[in-house]
């Protein structure tokens, strides 16, 4: 017979998530149907942690006119459920766009269309989630000299709350790149931030933008800036002659499907370095050839008229970046030359990417029980669960911070759907451990952070 637990025992779930973006909403959306689908007593407790006071994407770079880099099939849950009530036509249903969307004839949506749809399906399964809490630490439960439980402290202002997990799921997404030697200010931004900056500078008369980078996201930028700022220049500093197009072929494509990732990960690591060389072009600083014609489109039309605002600095590179009271100096040098050209500028735009959060960052003690390979990277199950010495019963499961074992994939959109599938699979064939454990009743799966 359970043993019953004291009032101030953590809540323990089958699943704690850390982090609430689109691969843990997937993640719980995929929970919430197949609890759907079961008895009570084969039903999956979760519970998400995520800092942000609500659900956000990439908020900084929603710009009005631009368009997912994958097809609205490759949602939370098509290529998963395709009859899932969670779908993006089903969003497109709900918002009375259907027919529209479908006589737009368009398998790209507005980048801010799918983020509605985010946050829709997000408000579907919100009792699932506590935002405003971070995630602070991770501790083992010992029994008998194995981790049973990991209890995961979440802070929320003053209050701070523990709840105990049998497995995690880590999706902390990505931290915005700078280059080594700038720190971000009042006229240094990144572009993640774009759009909030950008309104900070109304009633202002900026006459110099430089956006640094030569991917999707620095040509955006340029666009944006361009239309939004009619009266100033705008210089794109890059190494190369000009921004490179995004392959998008069918063929090259498959380097997303599912099946893809089976090729990688049992591919021996000298073909998963050929591999991302012949394909990072599928995503890596590269651009919509449509986007890369309208820029120079425009660009050529300011040469013959004489109005000349669009500038590309190609074959150079910044070296410094100098802020000041009322601009910012930046340094770029031609790499063929050497030549130093100085820009006064009202601020500088860094469109230089992102890195993987620290997948292990917070699990302290814990983390010393996960395996890692002669590189230092860590050691990933084919079902996205670390490797850990076996005294650790838990399983932690990644979401991001898997390339080097699962491919371009593995932080992107097109295979999120399949990915929490089987991750939940995993979950249910290891099962819940020993069924004696005493577990607290979980009403709806939340706890009392709410």
């Amino acid at each position: 017979m359970s043993q019953a637990l004291p009032d101030d025992a953590p809540l323990i779930h089958d699943l704690i998530g850390i982090g609430f973006g689109p691969s843990n909403v997937a993640m719980a959306i995929a929970l919430s149907e197949h609890n759907a689908s079961v008895g009570r007593e084969d039903t999956v407790t979760a519970h998400f942690f995520e800092r942000q006071p609500r659900f956000g994407w990439h908020r900084g770079m929603l710009i009005d006119d631009a368009t997912m880099q994958v097809s609205f099939l490759k949602d939370l849950v098509t290529l998963r459920n395709p009859s899932s009530e969670y779908t993006f036509l089903r969003y497109l249903q709900s918002k009375g766009r259907l027919i529209d969307f479908v006589n737009h004839k368009n398998l790209f949506p507005l980048r801010v269309e799918f983020h509605d749809y985010f946050e829709w399906a997000a408000a579907k399964v919100d009792d699932m989630v506590s935002y405003g809490h971070e995630v602070v630490s991770v501790d083992p439960v010992v029994r008998d000299g194995v981790i049973e439980y990991l209890d995961v402290t979440a802070r929320s202002g003053d209050e701070t709350v523990v709840h105990r997990a049998r497995n995690l799921v880590v999706g902390t997404g990505l931290r915005p790149l700078m280059p080594e030697g700038v720190e971000r200010g009042d006229r240094v931004w990144h572009n993640s931030e774009l759009l909030a900056r950008v309104d900070g500078l109304e009633g202002t008369d900026p006459a110099r933008f430089v956006v640094v980078g030569a991917g999707q996201s620095a040509a955006e930028n340029v666009a944006y800036l361009h239309r939004r700022f009619p009266d100033a220049e705008i210089c794109a500093v890059f190494s190369r002659y000009g921004y490179s197009p995004a392959d998008d072929s069918g063929f090259a494509n498959r380097i997303f499907d599912p099946a893809a990732v089976d090729e990688y990960y049992t591919a021996p690591d000298d073909i998963k370095r050929k591999l991302m060389e012949y394909h990072g072009n599928t995503n890596y600083s590269v651009v919509d050839i449509d986007l890369i014609d309208d820029l120079y489109r425009q660009a050529y039309q300011e040469k013959v008229l004489g109005t000349e605002r669009l500038r590309f600095v190609n074959v150079s590179r910044l070296t410094g970046v100098e802020e000041r009271p009322d601009g910012v100096r930046a340094t770029v040098a031609n790499l063929v030359t050497g030549e130093d050209t100085v820009l006064d500028a009202d601020v500088v735009v860094f469109a230089t990417g992102y890195r993987q959060a620290d997948a292990l960052g917070l699990l302290g003690d814990v983390a010393d029980r996960c395996h890692r390979d002669g590189s230092g990277r860590v050691r990933v199950e084919r079902d996205y669960r670390v490797t850990t010495d076996p005294e650790l019963r838990c399983g932690i499961y990644l979401q991001g911070g898997t390339e080097h074992t699962h491919g371009i994939t593995s932080s992107l959109l097109s295979n999120t759907a399949i990915r929490v599938g089987e991750i939940l699979e995993s979950i249910l064939e290891r099962g819940p451990g020993d069924s004696s454990d005493p577990v607290r009743p979980i009403a709806g799966g939340i706890g009392t952070s709410r």
